[in-house]
């Protein structure tokens, strides 16, 4: 097949990370490429996570037209950010290797809105399963929701991010290495003046592959990195109730998986590491409300006796 030719300053660059997941990663693959293939205005980035399944040499078959970054180790969610560097695009569609845009529409639409509203630093979309299931999360608007409309954050395997920004917010925060990196970037969008929306007409669908989901990981990102976030930004003194109860509810995930060595091994490293106190201002404090809500064993016990 001949390579096609691409602008050297594309407008958009679609970015997925692989880890294991050969089939998966050949399903987004097959999709983009029935998509995008003839738009020279895309760029197609993928980030192998030094894959073992035959993943790399995969992607490396598709050469002729997507960008290949093969590492030598698993970097987590490091990966992408070397795969932000390397993009030329004025704005960045993010995917994971069993996700992917349900039509061009999507695709377009995002640009459109990134063109149209200066002020929007970040758009997420609407996670969808592949039989049409809503992804329900507290990140984003309620499912129902059929309007352009702010969001509190977006989800990380299918939003758009104008490039400029990104690189200025410094990419994902790499130590994460897995989960709560959205918030960490959804939070630095807000402080430096930008808002995030949510398309509903946007719809990435979630295949959501049961393949690198083991219980121990459940249990040690979600608390060592919400404890990190905690840290970083809740205000004090209720930061210490909050991290109180997301020790709590992080050793109630533990008891349930048995994954006892791991929630040990994440507290040690929540509090091991050095965190900078990052201020917010008082609106941003209220508009991350639910955040709190979120790490605080009141509310989840509130949220158990009204089900």
């Amino acid at each position: 097949m001949v390579p096609l030719y691409r602008e050297k300053n594309p407008k958009l660059s679609i970015i997925f990370l692989n880890y294991n997941r050969l089939y998966d990663t050949i399903r987004t693959v097959e999709q983009l490429k029935k998509l995008c293939f003839n738009r020279k205005d895309i760029e197609i980035i993928g980030v192998d996570n030094s894959s073992k399944d035959g993943t790399q040499q995969f992607l490396e078959s598709q050469s002729d037209w997507i960008i290949n970054l093969s590492l030598k180790e698993n970097l987590g969610i490091e990966g992408l950010n070397r795969g932000f560097e390397k993009s030329k695009g004025e704005y960045i569609l993010v995917l994971d290797d069993d996700s992917h845009p349900v039509d061009i529409n999507t695709i377009d639409l995002l640009v459109q809105s990134l063109d149209r509203y200066e002020n929007v630093g970040a758009i997420a979309c609407k996670i969808e399963t592949e039989a049409g299931t809503p992804f329900q999360t507290w990140h984003l608007p309620d499912s129902n929701v059929e309007t352009f409309c702010e969001s509190l954050a977006f989800v990380g395997c299918g939003f758009a991010i104008r490039r400029e920004l990104f690189e200025k917010i410094g990419w994902f925060p790499g130590r994460y290495f897995l989960y709560q990196n959205e918030i960490d970037v959804a939070i630095k969008i807000r402080r430096l003046g930008y808002k995030i929306y949510y398309d509903p007409r946007c719809i990435i669908v979630h295949r959501n592959s049961s393949i690198g989901r083991a219980n121990w990981r459940q249990v040690f990102y979600p608390t060592r990195n919400t404890i990190w976030l905690l840290r970083q930004y809740a205000p004090f003194p209720m930061s210490v109730y909050y991290i109180f109860s997301r020790l709590c509810l992080g050793c109630i995930r533990a008891m349930e998986s048995g994954e006892y060595q791991w929630y040990l091994r994440a507290v040690k490293e929540a509090f091991r590491c050095k965190i900078k106190k990052t201020h917010l201002s008082l609106a941003l404090r209220k508009k991350f409300l639910i955040l709190w809500q979120q790490n605080s064993i009141v509310h989840h016990i509130k949220w158990a006796l009204s089900r």
